[in-house]
This record gives structure tokens, C-alpha cells and sequence, in this order.
């Protein structure tokens, strides 16, 4: 009993309460959503509280596990995680142009989520093991192997969105690393290299439409422009205290699409204005504080890398998709975390945010 309650005093119980408050807010943006459909069709609500309250009990079983656990499994996982990106290429679903998704019936399973988190696992490994030698490029090159052959199984569902989180996650760890400028101007220009291949060779015309309409709304105002276009118009309409819960006419009317997904965060500033988007990323700046002061006081390397790893991935998806609600990054179908819709990503959420729970526990 004294073991029980020492680890739940250890638990930093700030950090929780900003993820509580996030999750509240998300729940009632799609409150306020439900009741703007015609039939009032609650289902997604009604869902999202199952993956909400599920969430939350992986959050505390995962914090309860020693973080080591992971470093002994994480080859295993990677080699799981990468086999399982290969077989939705061939048995998985498709929802909206991406062969991604794995159907359960009452629900489907995004797997890329997951490969998030075990992509984090397996390059805390590999730079707590040499983190010391990334002067030598070689290291580079392997630890980007690592997060390449998910990139590619990823691209080829298409999902350009996780790809680029993926990408994203494992370029930020390796700057906080540390290497030297030459090595940094080199995979600058491969990565350049890399982006022009890609557009002719591997991105699909969709994809590239969105790129171009990011670049210029306005060139397409009726088809691709027209999500960046109303998103922009949401944002730009709730001014400092919002039109109030339910009464944003983007959404209400249907103008805004994806509003409990993708556009979610348009909706917060249409509804709740200036007053509640700062609510919002004050929450996740307190959040990567917290994270930052476990990294700082993590006994170990691996601790240290997975909370870096953390940390990077939900940078990368909360840039990219408030980026593409105010029309200053492509619009690639990634979720707000811990606000938006769905239970593939809340998940994979909570769990990274359990794992940077244990390594707090026991760093304290």
C-alpha cells in the first residue's frame, strides 16, 4: 500500500492537470459541434469519451512501468511496428486516399500513430548508446535509417502528415544532440535534394496541390483553397473573446471542414477567440516546460532521449496543425493532440505522455 501511494505522490500532478484541462476542452468543442448537426448526432462526442477515459487509464498504466522495460524491448517493437506499416500497405483500410487504417469494427486503428512512439523508443536507444560519437557521420546516417524506413512504409499509404511528424521528430533530436556544422549543411542539402525527388517522384497530385494552395490560398478559393480559406476566415472572426460555444458560424453553418479533426483549433479561436487559443498553447508551453525540467533531472540517457523524443513529436504535430488552421503549412490531416477527435492518436498520446511519466517518477 505504501509502494501505491508513493508512486501516485510522484506523479507530476501539474502536467496532469494541463492534460485534463486540454482533453475537457476538446471534449466540449465537440459538444458544441454535435449540437450544430442537423439530426444532433452525438457519436463522435459519445466516442471520444471512451477514447478520452481509455486514454486516461493508459496514461496511469504506462507511467507505473519502469521506462528501462522499454529499452530492453525496443528492437522487438521496432521490427513489430515495421512490419505492421508493411501490412496495412496490403490489409489495411482506406479512408480518405490512405491506405493506413486497420478496422475493428466499432472503430478503426490508425498504426502510424503507434510507430510514433516506437520510432521515439528505438532512436532513445541508439543516441543514449552513442550519443557521445555523432561527431562521426556514420551515426547520423544510422539513426536515420532507423527513422527512414518508416518514413517510406508511411509515404507509401500516402500520409505526407505523419511522414513529415516522423521526419520531424527524429531531425529535432538529432540537432539537440549536437553535430558539427559541415554534418549540418550536408544533410541540409540531401534533405533539399530529398524534396525535389519527392515532388516528382513521390508525392501524389493531390498532395501537391495542397503544397501549391499553401503556398497561394487563393489559387483554388472553390476546391483546394477552400479549407485553408475558411479555416483563416474562423481564426480571424473570433477575435478576443469568440462567438461563445456553438455559435461560430464557420462551424455551425458547415463552412469549416474537419472541424472536430483537422480544423479543431480554428474552431477554439472562432468560439473562444484570443481568450481560449492562449488558453490553449499556454497549456502546451507549461507542458514541454514540465518535460523539460524532467529531461534535466532524468539519471540516464534513455530517459533523457525519450523525453526529448516526446517532446519533439508533439511540437511537430502542434506546429504542423495549427500551421495549417492559420494557412502557414500545407494541410495534411494531422491532429491537434490531446483536443482533436480520434482515438488512434489519443492514445498514442497518452502513452508517450505516460512513458515521460515514468521517467519522471523516477527522476524525483
Amino acid at each position: 500500500m505504501k509502494n501505491f501511494l508513493a508512486k501516485w505522490r510522484k506523479i507530476d500532478w501539474l502536467v496532469f492537470f494541463a492534460i485534463l484541462i486540454l482533453l475537457v476542452l476538446g471534449i466540449s468543442i465537440l459538444y458544441s459541434l454535435s449540437l450544430n448537426t442537423d439530426t444532433n448526432n452525438f457519436s463522435i462526442f459519445r466516442k471520444q469519451i471512451f477514447f478520452v477515459l481509455s486514454g486516461l487509464a493508459l496514461f496511469f498504466l504506462v507511467s507505473s512501468i519502469n521506462y528501462n522495460v522499454w529499452l530492453t524491448y525496443s528492437k522487438l517493437i521496432y521490427i513489430i511496428f515495421a512490419g505492421i506499416l508493411l501490412a496495412v500497405l496490403f490489409l489495411g483500410q482506406t479512408v480518405k486516399g490512405t491506405t493506413g487504417w486497420i478496422n475493428f469494427g466499432i472503430f478503426n486503428i490508425q498504426p502510424v500513430e503507434f510507430a510514433k512512439v516506437a520510432l521515439i523508443i528505438i532512436l532513445a536507444r541508439y543516441f543514449s548508446l552513442y550519443s557521445g560519437e555523432f561527431f562521426m557521420f556514420r551515426h547520423i546516417v544510422k539513426s536515420g535509417l532507423l527513422a527512414f524506413l518508416f518514413v517510406g512504409l508511411v509515404m507509401l499509404q500516402p500520409d505526407l502528415g505523419s511522414a513529415l511528424v516522423l521526419l520531424g521528430t527524429w531531425l529535432i533530436v538529432l540537432l539537440f544532440t549536437g553535430i558539427s556544422k559541415k554534418h549540418f549543411w550536408w544533410l541540409t542539402g540531401a534533405f533539399l535534394a530529398a524534396v525535389i525527388v519527392a515532388w516528382f517522384f513521390v508525392l501524389q497530385p493531390y498532395q501537391q496541390s495542397r503544397i501549391l494552395t499553401f503556398i497561394d490560398p487563393g489559387r483554388d478559393p472553390q476546391g483546394d483553397g477552400y479549407n485553408v480559406i475558411q479555416s483563416i476566415v474562423a481564426v480571424g472572426s473570433g477575435q478576443v473573446f469568440g462567438r461563445g460555444l456553438a455559435l461560430g458560424s464557420q462551424s455551425s453553418l458547415n463552412f469549416l471542414p474537419e472541424p472536430g479533426t483537422d480544423f479543431i483549433f480554428a474552431v477554439i479561436a472562432e468560439d473562444l477567440g484570443l481568450v481560449g487559443v492562449t488558453l490553449v498553447l499556454g497549456l502546451f508551453v507549461f507542458i514541454f516546460y514540465r518535460l523539460f525540467m524532467t529531461m534535466r533531472k532524468s539519471q540516464d540517457n534513455f530517459g533523457i532521449y525519450l523525453i526529448l523524443g516526446i517532446a519533439a513529436m508533439l511540437l511537430v504535430q502542434i506546429f504542423i496543425n495549427i500551421g495549417m488552421n492559420m494557412g502557414i503549412s500545407p494541410v495534411t490531416g494531422i491532429p491537434l493532440p490531446l483536443v482533436s477527435a480520434g482515438g488512434s492518436s489519443m492514445w498514442a498520446v497518452m502513452i508517450a505522455l505516460g512513458i515521460a511519466q515514468s521517467v519522471h517518477s523516477r527522476s524525483t
